[in-house]
């Protein structure tokens, strides 16, 4: 119940979740383009995943960059079939203390660059005329506001309302649009986070860690492969009648 031959975009494909999801589709025999904000990065993602992907250099908060991006993307397989935007940033500060720096750093990547990103591929799924399916990477902080990271969940309840919006929107023209949203995954971004919650909380890193943890019913940290996988099956024909969707993939920390 699948296209064979899908051709698969990537964004911020350099480590984490993106990795994990480029490895996840190529597992099951897609094409896979991967992104990064510098050529470097993008060809050691296509490195690590064995060189079985074709890199390209793309910042997500730049136009030109993003349209460039498709161009050489098209240039090298033709059509793309789905999008996983999941280039993401983050910073922690608490809420009085934010800077318009603060602000415009999570907005300008998790929010601009998802519509940067979706715009270009329901403009290409709409020139091909045979539907397409976007997954945006949200969050948890997307589902309920998060402490210390005020301006980031604002940033992911955005893609969330832009990820409905643009599901109704396209809907008839074949187009599915979801979004998923993980909880503590254990990446690079994580690390950052507890060692800026530690300081801002006066807790240790191992202590902000099990922290998290104990909120997680299934009583681990989500590993990138649990949300890759979760991914994969939002672009399959078995979730053919799923739109508009935010899944959580927390373990259980979100329920609603």
């Amino acid at each position: 119940m699948r296209k064979a031959n899908r051709v698969i975009l990537v964004t911020g494909s350099g480590s984490g979740i993106g990795l994990a999801s480029a490895r996840a589709f190529l597992e099951i025999g897609d094409r896979i383009i991967v992104s990064d904000t510098t050529l470097d990065k993008a060809e050691a993602a296509a490195h690590a995943l064995g060189g079985d992907a074709f890199p390209v250099a793309m910042d997500v908060t730049d136009e030109s960059s993003v349209e460039q991006g498709f161009a050489l993307a098209l240039a090298e397989a033709a059509r793309i079939d789905v999008l996983h935007a999941n280039a993401g940033v983050s910073s922690m500060k608490r809420a009085v203390n934010l800077e318009l720096a603060d602000w415009d750093f999570n907005f300008d990547v998790n929010a601009k660059g998802v519509f940067l990103t979706n715009r270009a591929a329901v403009r290409q799924f709409l020139e091909q005329g045979d539907g397409g399916v976007i997954v945006n990477t949200a969050s948890l902080a997307a589902k309920v506001g998060a402490p210390l990271l005020a301006h980031y969940s604002a940033s992911k309840f955005a893609v969330l309302g832009w990820t409905q919006a643009l599901a109704r929107e396209h809907g008839r023209d074949g187009i599915r649009v979801n979004a998923v949203c993980p909880g503590f995954v254990a990446t690079p971004m994580l690390e950052r986070e507890i060692a800026w919650e530690a300081e801002l909380t006066g807790m240790t890193p191992d202590g902000v860690r099990a922290s998290y943890v104990a909120q997680t019913p299934l009583g681990r940290l989500t590993t990138p492969e649990d949300v890759a996988d979760v991914v994969t099956f939002l672009a399959s024909d078995r979730a053919r009648f799923m739109t508009g969707q935010g899944v959580n993939v927390t373990g259980g920390v979100y329920m609603g």
